[in-house]
């Protein structure tokens, strides 16, 4: 993302995401407009949604940038569970041992890869069906049991269900 801000960073809380742009990036505009094109930006850039006007989001990005995007493309990123701290719940080192393991191999099969000991063919057959989900905010984390097919909402010491995953294409 390389482009002059459309508004200078405004003082205030610090930057709390909402959202962040899909895999393959996005497209940007100036303003809600087509005729006014602007920086492609970043897969996966945490961005903070402050207006919609129709399918059109206009977002904050971390360094305080902001510009308008198709807000329909947006990932939304899930926020803990209201109410009192948790104290119910299972413990949540299986799930991250379980993630850790799911991680390993990725890295490994991007080893392979890199190494040329796979083709991207190869990579996409051993790599098929792999899900790992784990985003982790200070003592926040949002983990995804890719057998239950369930994100978890975990404060550090125990787990809570959160939502259930959508369905894997395929």
């Amino acid at each position: 993302m390389t482009a002059d801000p459309v508004a200078a960073p405004a003082a205030g809380p610090p930057f709390e995401p909402t959202h962040v742009v899909p895999p393959g990036g996005l497209p940007s505009w100036a303003a809600p407009d087509p005729a006014r094109p602007a920086a492609r930006l970043d897969p996966l850039l945490p961005v903070r949604l402050t207006e919609t006007r129709g399918d059109w989001a206009r977002v904050v990005c971390a360094n305080g940038w902001t510009t308008w995007l198709d807000g329909r493309l947006l990932v939304s990123l899930p926020h803990p569970p209201g109410g009192a701290a948790l104290r119910a719940g299972e413990d949540p080192r299986p799930l991250l041992a379980r993630l850790e393991r799911a991680l390993g191999d990725y890295r490994a099969l991007v080893d392979e890869a890199a190494a040329g000991r796979l083709t991207v063919t190869e990579f996409r057959e051993r790599a098929a069906g792999l899900r790992i989900g784990a985003v982790v905010d200070g003592t926040d984390a949002w983990l995804l049991d890719p057998v239950e097919q369930r994100w978890y909402y975990c404060d550090g010491t125990r787990l809570r269900g959160y939502a259930a995953a959508p369905p894997q294409d395929g």
